[in-house]
Parts: structure tokens; sequence; C-alpha cells
């Protein structure tokens, strides 16, 4: 059960921002019922998360799989079981994901991959990324790709970060 009730987006000062998230997801689900709480975040973390998954030019599988790497290290299973099926969409294969909590040792992997889950590893587990780790990812991108990596990252981090902190598991139901 999460830790605070869910918002109810019939309210007059949720029903704004609940119209803003399903235009853009089609759906109000356990997490976005959560930041209706605070109507102008739940807007803001629509417009920022559109932004990250819609309006990119880094790849669907780059983006899904540091989505789920993300996830794995933060023990967020919410946020796994949101984003594995799309990385499988997107190209990831299941033997990749399968290997993510353990990557660096099994040969499922690309060069860019590599270069991608380090520079997630570094960012989740350390804040700071030591230079070798950067310049890999710097070698294998663009720049453009790059800070929409960096951004992806540093943004599914929040993600999880929000999912735990209220212990959204997407099994409550919502009222």
């Amino acid at each position: 059960m999460a830790r605070i009730p869910y918002a109810d987006p019939g309210r007059p000062e949720h029903r704004e921002a609940a119209a803003h998230i399903v235009a853009s997801r089609k759906r109000l689900g356990h997490l976005h019922r959560m930041l209706l709480h605070s109507p102008p975040v739940a807007r803001g973390w629509i417009e920022m998360y559109d932004a990250v998954r819609w309006k990119t030019v880094l790849s669907g599988k780059l983006r899904e799989l540091v989505m789920c790497q993300v996830a794995a290290i933060n023990g967020a299973e919410y946020e796994w079981a949101a984003h594995a099926p799309i990385a499988l969409r997107e190209g990831a294969t299941q033997a990749q994901l399968d290997a993510l909590p353990d990557w660096s040792k099994a040969d499922v992997f690309d060069a860019q991959e590599r270069a991608t889950l380090a520079l997630c590893d570094a960012m989740t587990r350390h804040v700071h990324v030591p230079p070798d780790v950067f310049a890999a990812a710097k070698a294998v991108l663009p720049e453009r790709e790059l800070v929409e990596l960096v951004v992806t990252i540093a943004g599914y981090n929040c993600v999880s970060r929000v999912i735990e902190a209220f212990e959204i598991n997407g099994t409550d139901p919502l009222p």
C-alpha cells in the first residue's frame, strides 16, 4: 500500500493536470495519481518525461536499457515492470534484460551498449562519473545523444526514488 492515499483526479484542483496526463499517457497510472497531489509538479513531470521518452534522437533501445538498469540497481520493481516490455519492443533481447544486473560479464551487449551501461552504473551508484567512463560514452555517442542519455539516466533515477519513497507498487487499487 502506498504511504499516502492516491489523489482524486475528480477534485476540481486536480482535473486540469489529470486531463493533461491522460492526453499524453492515455491513462492515469499509480505514479501519476500520486503526483496529482501537486498539480504543477504532475504537469511538469509529464512535460519532462514526454521530452525524454518521445522527443529525443537517442535510440529507444539504449533509452529503455538504461531505464531498466536504473530500476534494477535501485530495486524499483514497478519501474522495471513498466519498462522491460518497452525495452523488448525497442529491440533489446530477453538475454540482455536478464544480464543487466551483471552486464559487464555478459557477452550480449555491443560496445555502445556497454559504454552506455557503464555510464548508467556510475551515475546511479556513485553520482560522480570517472573520466574514463565518460570518455567511453562520448566516443560512441554524438553530443546531443550523450546529453539525452545523461538526462534519461538522471531522470529515471528520480522516477525510481519517487516510486520507492511512496512505496508505489502498481497493485494498489485506485479509488
